[in-house]
């Protein structure tokens, strides 16, 4: 299956990218998600980048990759972390406004007088392009705009009214909701994992 996707990353990264055949692993979901890596499959991740990419499907290396699909058969997903951007015009209209400002707090109904289509239309159209009501989808947005600004260090307080929300205890709230965890609590290193 193709699906066309993109990355987006603050700071420091280190990526390594692996390339499994669609019939290997047909019992995998056909979603993006993000997962949290453990130890072990780092390891095993570093250690696969090294062997030749024709290896042999009987011997050693076979068997390494073989592990390899089992341990990301059995990670975690830690949220979802993906955002559909809607192709309509309409929608992608409002979804430039709220690139351009995050806190914009219209409702659907307001949105359909300035894009010109009823809210009905837009909410059919948002859940057949997105999987999600309008309302969800710009938590979602929200919710990475806010991982970005976070990752680079900036303030609770300016970030959560910047995002549109009344207070910093609001969108800590939301944000403890969607990712278990609250913003200080999210930002400090895993040491159980070393993702």
């Amino acid at each position: 299956m193709r699906m066309e996707h993109k990355i987006l990353t603050c700071g420091r990264l280190s990526i390594r990218t692996l390339y499994i055949k669609g019939d290997c692993v047909a019992d995998l979901s056909k979603e993006c998600r993000v997962v949290i890596v453990s130890r072990l499959l780092r390891a095993l991740i570093l250690h696969a980048i090294n062997l030749p990419a024709l290896y042999d499907l009987k011997g050693a290396d076979a068997r390494l990759m073989s592990v390899i699909l089992d341990q990301i058969r059995s990670l975690p997903v830690v949220a979802p972390l993906d955002l559909r951007i809607p192709r309509d015009p309409r929608l992608n209209k409002i979804y430039r406004t709220l690139v351009d400002n995050p806190a914009d707090n219209r409702s659907l109904e307001d949105w359909g007088r300035s894009v010109g289509a009823c809210s009905r239309t837009l909410t059919r159209i948002f859940r057949a392009e997105t999987k999600m009501s309008f309302r969800q989808w710009r938590r979602q947005f929200r919710i990475l705009e806010a991982l970005k600004r976070l990752g680079r260090k900036e303030a609770v307080t300016n970030v959560a009214l910047d995002l549109g929300y009344d207070s910093p205890s609001a969108f800590i709230s939301m944000f403890k909701k969607a990712l278990g965890r609250t913003p200080g609590q999210y930002f400090k290193p895993n040491l159980n994992n070393d993702t």
